[in-house]
């Protein structure tokens, strides 16, 4: 390899910044999916009685704390990164970036459902003054947010490809659809058809993702197609697709 040709690969390399914000998003992300399927499977009066439910609290509390910190990794590093400059109103705002506009508007509309669940799960003092019903319904947000947090992370990342990547995204998926799965079965008797349909309905988002993987980031040109249009101050000809 020549000097020239050194340099050039150098210069096209993703830089540390990039590595940074693809562990903090994995990473997240597979933080969100055990917080949301521990909130799901032992949720309400179905915890297990070996355990207590100040633990299981607990647990669930600490593990999205670790979410908040490593989301917080993943859009710091992602807006320090000099590839794009990316803004920090579209952390707030989805939709705002010219990089592809779809994809990461789907991340930070994720972001804001967990920051209003953040918020108002935050103080005792607040929880009581908006009430237990309309606190119950914001901390559903949580639950919404992590089908938007995958097809965010599928939709974007240009490691989508990877094997690991590809296991890493189903499993999320399977362990979500367990969690449900196993509080329907410990609902008890009754409502049966209900808890059937609401079974399979858990199977959409899984079977939505893998067509959405067929026809999109395992398609050729996805890298292209997945683009919005760019700011002109970005050189996007430049550089490895990210």
């Amino acid at each position: 390899m020549t000097p020239t040709t050194a340099l050039l690969a150098a210069s096209t390399a993703p830089s540390p910044l990039w590595y940074a914000t693809r562990a903090g998003g994995t990473v997240a992300l597979v933080l969100l999916t055990l917080t949301v399927a521990l909130g799901i499977a032992v949720g309400g009066r179905h915890a297990p009685r070996s355990i207590a439910r100040f633990e299981i609290t607990n647990l669930h509390r600490n593990l999205a704390v670790l979410t908040l910190v490593f989301l917080a990794i993943h859009i710091v590093t992602a807006i320090l990164d000099t590839f794009v400059h990316l803004g920090w109103w579209i952390t707030l705002v989805p939709f705002t970036s010219g990089y592809r506009t779809l994809w990461l508007g789907l991340g930070t509309v994720a972001f804001d459902l967990l920051l209003a669940v953040s918020i108002t799960s935050a103080t005792a003092g607040l929880r009581l003054r908006i009430g237990q019903r309309r606190w119950k319904a914001i901390h559903w947000l949580a639950y919404g947010s992590w089908p938007i947090a995958v097809f965010h992370a599928a939709g974007t990342g240009t490691d989508t490809k990877d094997t690991l990547q590809l296991a890493l995204y189903l499993g999320c998926l399977g362990v979500v659809v367990l969690a449900v799965w196993w509080r329907l079965f410990r609902a008890g008797p009754g409502h049966t058809p209900v808890r059937v349909l609401a079974g399979l309905a858990t199977l959409a988002v899984p079977l939505a993702l893998v067509a959405f993987l067929h026809v999109g980031p395992l398609a050729p040109g996805w890298s292209h197609r997945a683009e919005g249009p760019a700011p002109v101050s970005v050189p996007l000809t430049t550089g490895v697709p990210r």
